[in-house]
């Protein structure tokens, strides 16, 4: 499904203005160019969580509820031609299976934002953050099931309670998941928005929820930038480095919105994660990996899966409506490369 090629001279390093810059390479260096999917069928996503099925298997996107559609549940859209044509196929949980600790804990919550799905020893962990606009009074949410496929039989979630919650007066917002599991095996939980930026923690397994005594690293901020407008961390694993994705910016204002992607990387899952200029990403630092162009505004709410980068961003060509978006990254000596490019079928 890829197309990898060695060039000779010159490749596709960061996404500036039109589409990509060029730089000059070494004679034994390769380089690969980032791959956009061209896209059909129902594309209205938010924050989407990617899974790339297996060859002749479908892949699913999971993303933020809509207010109405089972209290806000999160969506499911499915893929059964490798990423090509998307369909819509219900919502994560019915109102009746409505997360009840939620309702509980948080007043005003209208839909879940942001889900997370891992998969370990046959089990899919599915995290979803609670909260209401502009306060930290939020937690992250955990169910499990044994399969992603609406259709399929065994099909069900069961609503394990809240991993991590902040409130008021907490240097952060406990929203976002995102989950990685390290070389030794741990799973690790990013997440944030806003106010004190980008924290991690240790999980536990098989639970999925964090480990004794866990207690949050801060790993990503804007420092100085009014409000920090940084959320939506993902990390993946490359060559022995972790790679951290955050969107910057602001999300959910249709033409007005101003996300954008940066990354930056570390060793250590715990960071401190650099971005290519050597500045540490809890200092502010942050490589852009894809910003605005054209049409194509606010980029941001990733995930990735085998490779691939998934995200929403607001149609300028449709009066700003949000829709999803999907390319396999291309990379240039150990950084990733995207392409503001979005194809028509």
């Amino acid at each position: 499904m890829s197309r990898w090629r060695a060039v000779v001279g010159l490749v596709a390093v960061v996404v500036i203005g039109a589409g990509v810059a060029l730089a000059a390479l070494r004679p034994w260096q390769t380089a690969s160019e980032p791959e956009p999917l061209a896209l059909e069928g129902d594309l209205a996503t938010h924050d989407p969580a990617l899974v790339v099925g297996d060859e002749g298997e479908p892949w699913f996107v999971y993303s933020t509820g809509a207010p109405g559609k089972s209290r806000g549940a999160p969506l499911v859209h499915r893929s059964d031609d490798g990423g090509t044509t998307w369909e819509a196929a219900g919502t994560a949980w019915s109102t009746d299976e409505d997360p009840q600790w939620v309702r509980d804990s948080i007043d005003g919550v209208e839909h879940f934002w942001a889900p997370e799905l891992v998969e370990h020893d046959g089990t899919w962990y599915l995290y979803y953050s609670a909260s209401t606009f502009g306060s930290n009074t939020s937690a992250i949410g955990l169910a499990t099931g044994s399969t992603l496929d609406p259709e399929d039989p065994d099909y069900g979630w069961t609503h394990q309670g809240a991993v991590w919650r902040s409130q008021a007066g907490d240097p952060y917002n406990a929203i976002d998941p995102g989950v990685i599991t390290d070389a030794d095996g741990t799973p690790w939980l990013f997440y944030g928005s806003f106010w004190e930026g980008i924290h991690v923690l240790p999980l536990d397994r098989p639970s999925g929820m964090p480990a004794e005594d866990a207690d949050p690293v801060q790993v990503a901020s804007r420092p100085g930038v009014t409000n920090n407008p940084i959320e939506a961390p993902y990390v993946v694993e490359r060559d022995g480095w972790y790679y951290l994705f955050v969107s910057w910016g602001k999300c959910c204002s249709g033409v007005s919105s101003t996300y954008s992607i940066h990354v930056g990387r570390s060793r250590d899952v715990t960071g401190p994660f650099v971005d290519a200029d050597g500045v540490d990403m809890a200092d502010g630092g942050g490589t852009l990996v894809l910003g605005s162009r054209d049409s194509l505004i606010g980029p941001g709410g990733q995930s990735l899966s085998e490779g691939y980068l998934a995200y929403h961003f607001y149609d300028g060509d449709n009066a700003g409506a949000h829709r999803l978006a999907i390319q396999r990254l291309g990379w240039d000596d150990g950084w990733p490369v995207a392409t503001t490019t979005v194809p028509e079928p």
